[in-house]
């Protein structure tokens, strides 16, 4: 028995990736994250199959489902949405499955931020704009920030930021911002990337914060600030050069 986790992607049913689609299909218990999971991908889960839904239930439950799947011999489908590599609570999982000598394995999915560039048609790493893509969120409600990586320290990269968990947020991030990277800066906000709701908002740090309010967004949102947003007069990149030496 193995529990088998799995990044669902960032909405889209098809965003999944096929091995992740066939370990559902062959998992007799199946924990996925609440609404952030489309009701698509339960359908591939086998006849039978114990569906349970994580979204109000503790560590410790969780656990003991995986637990419990493990004495009955029955591998276990853990859904996550975007990829799991990133803000997704799974290695304090591990750790439980470690502890209880319980195996497991990781499948990677399409994370949100990759899926809010593509509706932006953008990419994250423009020559000579920007080379350097900083994944990040806000505190809040949330377990506190490490030292040294709240976001007025961040910014002194000028890099460009992603921030997950923290739309709610959106004035503070632009305060902490702006003494870095101008009020001028590009900025994007993007809710519900690749599902059939999607909400795409562009414009600056001066005025993301009035756009968000307007549109109502409280909630699975990425933010995306930098300069590759807008890029103007960019380099072409040496990859493609003709006078790159190619033996």
């Amino acid at each position: 028995m193995t529990v088998r986790f799995i990044g669902a992607g960032p909405g889209a049913a098809d965003l999944i990736t096929l091995r992740g689609q066939r370990i559902i299909a062959a998992s007799p218990v199946c924990l996925y994250a609440g609404a952030l999971v489309p009701d698509e991908l339960l359908e591939a889960c086998p006849p039978g199959a114990r569906k349970i839904d994580t979204a109000n239930l503790t560590l410790d439950e969780i656990v003991a489902e995986m637990l419990t799947a493990h004495a009955e011999g029955h591998d276990v489908a853990r859904l996550h949405s975007g990829d799991p590599s990133v803000f997704s609570a799974m290695a304090e999982q591990m750790r439980r499955l470690d502890a209880a000598g319980v195996p497991y394995d990781v499948t990677p999915g399409v994370p949100a931020f990759a899926a809010a560039a593509a509706s932006l048609r953008r990419e994250l790493t423009v020559p000579a704009v920007g080379q350097t893509v900083v994944l990040t969120r806000t505190s809040a409600r949330a377990t506190p920030m490490p030292p040294g990586e709240d976001l007025a320290t961040l910014g002194q990269s000028r890099a460009t930021v992603v921030l997950h968990l923290a739309v709610q947020r959106i004035d503070e991030v632009v305060a902490e911002l702006v003494p870095n990277y101008g009020s001028h800066c590009p900025a994007a906000v993007v809710a519900y990337a690749s599902r059939p709701d999607e909400v795409i908002l562009r414009g600056t740090l001066a005025d993301i914060g009035d756009q968000v309010r307007a549109a109502g967004i409280k909630r699975t949102a990425v933010i995306i600030v930098g300069r590759v947003l807008d890029p103007d007069g960019f380099c072409e990149s040496h990859l493609y050069s003709a006078a790159r030496e190619r033996q």
